[in-house]
């Protein structure tokens, strides 16, 4: 019987790990098989406080699994295949480790971010292919840029690059994109970006110093080209990883957790969600880990309720 039971160890997991462990509540960790979320498929961490001259992200999670592991949290590697929330304790199926119960449960499983599934995709994630323009965009000024998507999201994300490369070209598989009005006449307006509608990514084109372009197909020719960029961002949306709840706690219409607001409660007492499970809007690994602080407390606080009223009964 634990106290509390973290699942996921990116910055919100790990966030909450070292609270509920320097609160002497040795809560038990459980990494699936991504130890530290999607910051381990980053290269350089430039906007996290604290690190003047950077750090590199697999390097800033082992680091707060360090922190976590001084203070007595415990590390368990497992997946998790389903969670039975009706009672209290908490049930746990984890393959590889059995059966566990808690107290309390602390969610902070992310989102996993789409990609493409074309050649060329995944052996480049982290060296020119990227899904976070704000993780990564510095490190393409003045160069020519790629963003494949069509809604708020990728041309949020094609103008903010602007700042950086001298061309971003939006590439979308339909005529018509899914971004609201006022979003695309924001990105429209800039001259810096240029438009590859109708067109659907095959392959991502390569050589010796890194990525070169994105070839596509158009679909009303059939005629295949290459778009130069020597960075490819890939913005077709996330997915949060929350089907093991099969459920159980509230979701919107994405599957994304709501939290009670400014608390990181869910629907079902003594479960709390944090990080990208239940964050649609910013999506930052500080935003991540002080949602994961917040978790903590909140679930300290609830088990500070629990073991009072049993004193008092």
């Amino acid at each position: 019987m634990y106290k509390s039971i973290i699942i996921g160890t990116g910055p919100a997991g790990l966030t909450a790990a070292i609270y509920l462990a320097r609160a002497n509540l040795n809560p038990l960790v459980i990494e699936g098989p991504e130890p530290g979320g999607q910051l381990t498929t980053t290269t350089e961490v430039e906007n996290f406080p604290g690190f003047p001259e950077g750090i590199m992200g697999p390097e800033l999670m082992d680091n707060m699994r360090k922190q976590a592991e001084r203070f007595g949290a415990e590390f368990r590697s497992g997946w998790v295949n389903s969670v039975d929330l009706s009672k209290r304790p908490f049930k746990l199926s984890v393959e590889g480790l059995g059966e566990l119960e808690a107290e309390t449960l602390i969610i902070s499983t992310g989102a996993s971010a789409k990609y493409l599934g074309i050649p060329g995709e995944q052996d480049n994630v982290g060296r020119g292919v990227s899904t976070c323009a704000t993780c990564d965009g510095f490190f393409f000024r003045g160069k020519e840029i790629i963003v494949v998507g069509g809604g708020d999201s990728a041309l949020e994300e094609a103008n903010f690059l602007t700042r950086f490369g001298s061309k971003v070209t939006v590439v979308h598989r339909r005529n018509e994109l899914r971004a609201s009005k006022i979003m695309q006449d924001r990105v429209r307006s800039n001259e810096k970006v240029e438009w590859a509608l109708n067109r659907t990514p095959i392959e991502v084109v390569t050589s010796e110093t890194g990525i070169k372009g994105l070839k596509v197909r158009n679909n009303e020719t059939g005629e295949e080209e290459i778009i130069e960029g020597t960075g490819l961002f890939v913005a077709i949306g996330h997915t949060p990883n929350t089907r093991f709840l099969g459920g159980q706690i509230d979701t919107d219409e994405h599957g994304y957790i709501i939290t009670r607001p400014g608390t990181s409660e869910t629907n079902i007492p003594g479960v709390f969600a944090c990080g990208d499970v239940q964050d649609t809007r910013y999506k930052q690994a500080i935003t991540a880990a002080g949602s994961g602080c917040m978790a903590a407390l909140d679930a300290e606080k609830f088990i500070e309720s629990l073991e009072h009223s049993s004193v008092q009964a």
